[in-house]
């Protein structure tokens, strides 16, 4: 998202240079994919400054007040900055189509993160986590967006019940129906790593023991 006060020098990754930009939290995904989108377009990490602003209305607040020119968040936060008409979308990575374009492949993002050695340790419960996850994305696939927003708790809609049904509406394409790690997805987060993270910059990762798919596949 771009303010609309910076709009007029803030139109590309290019533009990042010199500018604060809003993250949801220091080394959270979207500060890595706007370090990344800074430096495949040539801009230095050092060059602008990151600034953990969260999501809702204190990233909001932090557009209005002109503390931040710009940010990498979600919806329905993205909906609100476009209904209050103080910003618009510059990239758009709500879509498998907007991801590939931005970053060269698709991006996963929610995941669940554990420990191989308790993943190893506990598959019952790791069974039961997959399973409601594969459960709600099968749901999700088969139900408008107002369906969605009327399961989810109350206060998650602050800009209102039809504005939040239409964010919901506008992220839905990047869930996956069946919650299968897609194929080139693992790739896509270790180039994006590598671009900025010199922990990993010359580092050999073995892609296939970063995830599994034994659960999701077993998952009813």
């Amino acid at each position: 998202m771009v303010s609309n006060k910076a709009a007029g020098e803030l139109k590309s990754p290019e533009d990042f240079k010199g500018k604060k930009l809003g993250v949801t939290g220091l080394g959270s995904s979207t500060d890595f994919l706007t370090k990344y989108l800074a430096v495949d377009s040539g801009v230095k990490t050092s060059e602008f400054t990151p600034v953990a602003v969260g999501a809702g209305q204190t990233f909001i607040s932090a557009l209005k007040q002109g503390s931040i020119q710009g940010g990498m968040t979600t919806d329905p936060t993205v909906a609100q900055i476009v209904e209050q008409k103080i910003g618009k979308v510059l990239i758009d990575m709500r879509t498998p189509e907007g991801s590939k374009q931005a970053l060269g492949g698709l991006y996963p993002s929610s995941s669940l993160y554990m420990n191989t050695d308790w993943v190893n340790s506990h598959k019952d419960t790791v069974q039961k986590l997959a399973n409601a996850f594969v459960k709600t994305l099968k749901w999700m696939s088969t139900h408008s967006a107002e369906d969605i927003a009327a399961k989810m708790p109350s206060d998650y809609a602050q800009g209102g019940a039809k504005l939040y049904a239409e964010a919901i509406k506008s992220t839905l394409p990047m869930f996956t129906k069946d919650g299968v790690m897609p194929a080139d997805g693992p790739a896509t987060v270790e180039r994006v790593l590598k671009a900025f993270n010199p922990n990993l910059k010359n580092a050999t990762v073995d892609l296939k023991k970063t995830y599994t798919t034994e659960f999701v596949k077993k998952a009813g």
